[in-house]
């Protein structure tokens, strides 16, 4: 039986999050590791960018004010205020059951949450369309547009996910929300017309729709899907000293340096092959 990893961090910073995903994507890509689904959360209500979304999409001087920190991620995408949730990341490598290109991975990681949901008891459906032109949302917000792959019920998008891709593997990272803070989402993102405002019409959180939900149950749910779509065994693991290594030192000179969050054009980390820290933060503004 095929093993991969999971790793359940629980919840960590903002910078943390996105530079052990960044650290583990390297190490999945260069060999060192299997494919590794991290579940994790956030220790404080926190803001993700797409790794090119403009910072003028975000109220910056509130989060600073109010004690949110801004991150960017690896991944593309729209904007999430992250908080009582459940977020994963996924890497590998481009082989295998992820060898067909982008959407035909996102749609097998999809068809593990979507067994997942269903487990649950939750009749979840997947989008099979792309938005293109004039049908795409000009909200900042990650969970006013629904893409292919994606995951809704009762037209509400659960779940909001990104990738990135590099010649030899990608990331995918994901938010599940359990409850939605609405109100500070909306001033967060700016969303001070009708069309942009985060509404309960949009998006639901599992804990709205599901009486008693359990959070352990719900990741038991994800293990146990993931094992059956994909044939393998998920063995509960930790990041490697050297993943850690590169977390603290991508968290430090990178996902905690404001002028890489405020600009875009060079967080897309290509960060393959890499044998020194210094290496690895100069290769991480390429992008490949």
């Amino acid at each position: 039986m095929t093993i991969w990893r999971l790793i359940d961090s629980g919840s960590c910073d903002a910078a943390y999050n996105m530079a052990i995903d960044e650290a583990i994507a390297i190490s999945v890509r260069n060999g060192d590791a299997p494919p590794t689904l991290r579940l994790y959360g956030w220790d404080r209500q926190s803001v993700s960018l797409g790794s090119f979304q403009k910072i003028s999409d975000i109220d910056l001087k509130y989060c600073e004010n109010n004690n949110i920190p801004v991150v960017r991620r690896p991944t593309g995408g729209r904007g999430i205020l992250h908080g009582d949730e459940l977020t994963y990341s996924f890497s590998a490598k481009k082989e295998g059951h992820f060898s067909n290109g982008l959407l035909e991975t996102y749609r097998k990681l999809s068809g593990a949450f979507y067994d997942a949901l269903r487990s649950m008891g939750l009749p979840v459906t997947i989008k099979t369309d792309r938005e293109s032109g004039r049908n795409l949302t000009r909200s900042p917000l990650c969970f006013k547009s629904t893409s292919y792959g994606e995951i809704s019920y009762d037209g509400k998008k659960l779940i909001g996910s990104a990738q990135k891709r590099w010649s030899d593997g990608f990331l995918q990272q994901g938010s599940i929300p359990y409850l939605i803070d609405y109100e500070k989402a909306c001033i967060v993102f700016k969303a001070d017309t009708p069309a942009l405002h985060y509404s309960k019409q949009e998006i639901s959180g599992l804990k709205e729709l599901l009486h008693n939900f359990d959070h352990k149950v719900f990741k038991k749910h994800i293990k146990s899907a993931f094992e059956k779509v994909f044939d393998i065994t998920l063995a509960g693991s930790h990041p490697s000293p050297r993943e850690e290594e590169f977390a603290r030192f991508l968290s430090s000179e990178k996902h905690r340096n404001p002028h890489r969050t405020e600009g875009f054009s060079k967080h897309s980390p290509s960060c393959s092959n890499s044998d020194t820290l210094k290496r690895i933060l100069q290769e991480s503004d390429t992008t490949a």
